[in-house]
């Protein structure tokens, strides 16, 4: 038989292929599947799960001059800032008041999910529910905020909830008390590829039968001043800011880096069995997860696409499929130099010549990065395309790049067959991690 990812002969009883090391049995025998149920998102497009994917089906731009602070003293002024968000349809003015921004952006997103997926309170065993939920930055405003308060007035006036504010597990923390998901919980930070690899982790739990559901995804809030700050003076992030809705040019020749963006989203996955006894609709089902590093440098990506690679071609391998199966690659492509031409290299490492005729396309050239919450808001928009069968556009392409020449999908919203469609995400430190959707059948 030959191995459907390096075209090698491999005998035919063999598990695995001796030339790439390619699952040859189907990995998704005799284990649980995982299917999405729901969807809940905060971002700069939107308020909800809906909002977020028509405003990127339709190519509106999210980036705007930052209104959260006056950023004039930096060569950055632009964001993707959520904007006219509120905590209240979902905790009480007081808790609210304990609760770091990041953590109310997940627990909006948790709750619109569960809504999105018609589960009630009462209609899961919470000692079968698990939460992964993780960020990149977690509550790094609130130090600096708490910070700033006992400089000027004195240490004993830090609040006796600061503790219980900035750590990276109070996202998961409140998820999970607020909608009683007593079950496993994990907190996951791996930088850019926080929100996919939660996501992932949280399959796990589902197939292991650790978890019967599970709530997984992404959060951040970066729209502050040293946030900002310390990615201007990298020079990672853009200073077109003049033309805010156009600074963000994933794949195009004139790119210069990318926009710093904030918010969450969070899914609900189920087992199968447990979505199919209750009646749910499915949007999809997840089919394959893996993640692996650059080990290369803390910031710049390994140029030849290496790592990235490899978590695509593990992320087929688990699932069963062959890289000629996949219709759509929803990319990680933040707008960087380097990121861009790194992330196309991957992709034609791993899909090989299929690579050349496979639509890829960026939500970041509309939202900007969302660092931890990235992937997990990206996931979504993945899903979205393999339940409606369409496929949101890069915007702002419009100078080829010859290091960049696949179908990036530019400006326009394309209808178009995903029966299988990846989500790449590749962070600081060399994290990269790959999600495989498909259409449920």
């Amino acid at each position: 038989m030959d191995c459907p990812h390096c075209g090698k002969t491999a005998p035919l009883d063999a598990n695995f292929c001796p030339a790439c090391g390619w699952k040859l049995a189907a990995a998704r025998e005799g284990r649980r599947r995982v299917v999405i149920t729901g969807a809940g998102a905060v971002t700069p497009l939107g308020l909800t799960a809906e909002e977020t994917w028509q405003g990127l089906v339709g190519g509106q731009s999210g980036i705007h001059t930052i209104e959260r602070f006056d950023p004039s003293e930096l060569p950055v002024h632009i964001a993707g800032e959520v904007r006219d968000f509120s905590i209240k349809d979902w905790v009480d003015p007081k808790t609210a008041r304990q609760m770091a921004l990041f953590s109310q952006f997940a627990v909006a997103s948790a709750g619109m999910a569960l809504q999105d997926a018609g589960l009630a309170p009462e209609s899961f065993d919470p000692d079968r529910a698990a939460v992964v939920v993780g960020s990149g930055a977690g509550g790094m405003a609130t130090i600096l905020e708490t910070q700033e308060l006992t400089n000027r007035r004195g240490l004993m006036r830090v609040s006796p909830f600061f503790m219980t504010t900035f750590p990276h597990n109070l996202p998961a923390y409140h998820v999970a008390q607020t909608f009683r998901f007593v079950g496993p919980s994990l907190t996951v930070s791996t930088a850019c590829a926080t929100g996919a690899q939660a996501i992932g982790e949280a399959a796990e739990m589902i197939r292991k039968g650790e978890a019967d559901l599970a709530l997984a995804g992404g959060t951040e809030h970066s729209i502050f001043p040293l946030f900002v700050a310390s990615f201007a003076v990298q020079k990672a992030a853009t200073a077109r800011n003049d033309e805010p809705e156009r600074a963000s040019r994933p794949f195009d020749a004139t790119r210069e880096g990318f926009v710093i963006g904030e918010g969450a989203a969070i899914l609900v996955l189920e087992s199968l069995e447990h979505a199919q006894a209750r009646g749910a609709t499915i949007y999809a089902e997840l089919l394959g997860y893996a993640s692996s590093n650059d080990g290369y440098h803390p910031i710049a990506p390994e140029p030849e696409g290496r790592g990235a690679s490899l978590a695509i071609i593990h992320a087929l391998n688990d699932a069963g499929v062959s890289p000629q199966q996949v219709d759509y690659v929803n990319a990680h492509a933040a707008s960087t130099p380097l990121g861009d031409k790194a992330e196309t290299l991957a992709i034609k490492r791993a899909l090989g010549e299929h690579a050349a005729d496979v639509p890829v396309s960026s939500a970041k050239s509309m939202i900007g990065h969302l660092m931890g919450a990235a992937g997990a808001v990206e996931a979504m928009a993945t899903i979205f395309s393999v339940r409606d069968q369409v496929l949101h556009p890069t915007i702002n392409y419009e100078n080829p790049d010859p290091d960049c020449d696949l179908d990036y999908v530019p400006n326009e919203a394309r209808r178009a067959k995903v029966d299988i469609a990846i989500s790449n995400s590749i962070g600081l430190g060399g994290q990269n991690a790959c999600l495989v959707f498909g259409k449920m059948k």
